[in-house]
């Protein structure tokens, strides 16, 4: 399970603006805001910002400053992959180690959607058992016994939201790394990734 919410692309106007200061070519820009306050590319910047997106990393620089801010929460096996891309990301995320006993433990709280029976009894055991030592550790913080079952035992399953900020030369590294890997996770990122602005120009630049 994946699931991602409230998406914000930004900096469009000054990655454009940067990508013609080589040829100091401000004059051709014909890039502007719509009534919703969305930064629509004309047909000259679209033009030049796909060629450059195009011709490779080293032309593309000022993909790295169109930048996506997303609210990703995700089991913490997928997040041990995307941690892989530590390069222009950076990430907030909910704390297991504070707020772990802050609500009760339930089988929502993890990802078990590709779990069959015995997979799934399975895993209401042992949240039976967290929830148990949630409780304990809730009536008497002073004994930490029970906070050291919980973290120690806590699944790989268990969803996390961060809070992630990135960018479309992340994004191209992401998609075409990822697009086929067996976890269902990177299909719904890289779907999402194709929903972005100017995706199929700016993104998905590499010939297959």
């Amino acid at each position: 399970m994946i699931k991602l919410e409230r998406t914000s692309v930004m900096n469009f106007e000054n990655a454009i603006r940067g990508a013609r200061n080589p040829m100091n070519s401000w004059s051709k820009m014909d890039s502007s805001y719509n009534e919703y306050g969305e930064y629509v590319l004309g047909e000259s910047d679209l033009d030049l910002a796909r060629r450059l997106a195009t011709a490779g990393s080293d032309h593309r620089k000022f993909l790295r400053m169109i930048f996506v801010s997303v609210d990703i929460t995700a089991p913490l096996y997928w997040w041990k992959e995307f941690d892989t891309y530590k390069v222009g990301t950076v990430a907030n995320s909910c704390s297991t180690m504070h707020k772990i006993h802050a609500k009760p433990i339930e089988r929502g709280d993890f990802s078990c959607d590709r779990l069959d029976e015995g997979g799934l009894a399975a895993l209401d055991a042992l949240v039976a058992y967290l929830e148990a030592e949630r409780q304990k550790f809730c009536a008497d913080k002073t004994d930490r016994q029970s906070w050291h079952n919980i973290i120690q035992l806590l699944p790989s399953s268990y969803n996390q939201m961060r809070t992630v900020t990135l960018n479309y030369e992340n994004l191209i590294n992401m998609y075409y790394a990822r697009k086929t890997h067996k976890l269902a996770e990177w299909h719904t990122l890289c779907e999402w990734i194709e929903s972005l602005p100017y995706a199929r120009e700016l993104i998905l630049v590499k010939g297959e």
